[in-house]
């Protein structure tokens, strides 16, 4: 492997954007974390294509990141390329009259959410007052456990590096509670929405309804993470870790969210350490007063267990 080469050759690279020794802390919603040894941020399709073919070329490992709120990444930082998805990602286009809206996977969810309700179309309430991008949301099938993203995919435009785009009908693909079928070595670049003409009155109260849950159950905090753990069948993982004792629990600089006890904040002290003792005594403390088992669904970056 060789970082230094694939940092020349990708200063080369026409419509991307090259750093080096960036703090983890910069590009993750916990922000905590060591340094990522490059940090490729690809403003169109073919400048993504050049990079991928220089990384595999070196053989630097890669991780594609949107706004970094569902990882944690190690204080050791991430020996690799961080790549991350620039201009032509982040647009967003509302067809005439037929329902349909693509966004692109640098998309931030707020303004896709904002864009379907500017033009009066219901289906992606949901996504109101999510941090993250499309990208992810998409991969991950972003919802609850009745109710998902990917029941309103029309069509997905994918990059498989080393190959090229392909796209995906949304009913092609299987979609379940936060997954899908897609391969694993596959980008989401653009997706395509169904949604339900209903105007903009409707989609606003259903969005503020949206809202009004979201501060209820979520961190007022920005330095946090996501939702840690998945839920356990019908058993939700918040309701679950509320009545194990993780109320106020904490190490160090990080702590579980005062009343949200399903996510973990930063005070502004924390080390990724601390955090990853946070997250295994939650676990921990579930088991011991359910007998559950709780899966998480952040990602560890970094890390070398």
């Amino acid at each position: 492997m060789s970082l230094f080469n694939a940092y020349l050759a990708l200063s080369g690279a026409y419509d991307a954007d090259i750093e080096r020794d960036v703090p983890c802390a910069r590009l993750t919603g916990l922000r905590v974390g060591g340094p990522a040894s490059l940090v490729a941020t690809a403003h169109s399709y073919h400048a993504l294509a050049r990079v991928f073919e220089i990384l595999k070329q070196e053989g630097v490992p890669w991780v594609v990141l949107g706004r970094g709120t569902a990882v944690l990444a190690s204080d050791d930082g991430f020996p690799g390329c961080v790549v991350r998805l620039g201009r032509e990602f982040a647009r967003i286009s509302v067809g005439e009259g037929d329902g349909l809206l693509s966004a692109g996977a640098g998309a931030l969810l707020s303004k896709v959410a904002n864009a379907a309700y500017q033009n009066g179309l219901s289906g992606l309430e949901p996504l109101t007052g999510i941090p993250g991008t499309l990208g992810g949301a998409v991969s991950m099938n972003a919802g609850s456990r009745r109710q998902w993203l990917g029941e309103r995919v029309q069509s997905l435009v994918c990059f498989r590096p080393g190959e090229g785009m392909v796209r995906r009908q949304g009913s092609d693909i299987e979609w379940g509670y936060r997954r899908t079928s897609l391969p694993s070595d596959e980008l989401v670049l653009e997706a395509t929405f169904s949604l339900d003409p209903v105007g903009k009155p409707e989609v606003g109260d259903r969005s503020e309804r949206e809202l009004t849950k979201r501060r209820r159950s979520q961190p007022g905090t920005r330095a946090c993470t996501c939702e840690v753990f998945l839920d356990a069948g019908d058993q939700e993982a918040a309701r679950l870790l509320a009545t194990s004792g993780v109320a106020g629990w904490g190490v160090g600089g990080a702590v579980v969210a005062p009343g949200a006890p399903n996510f973990v904040a930063n005070d502004g002290r924390a080390t990724a350490r601390e955090v990853l003792e946070v997250i295994h005594g939650m676990r921990d403390k579930v088991k011991e007063a359910h007998g559950v088992q709780l899966k998480p669904q952040i990602k560890f970056l970094g890390f070398s267990e």
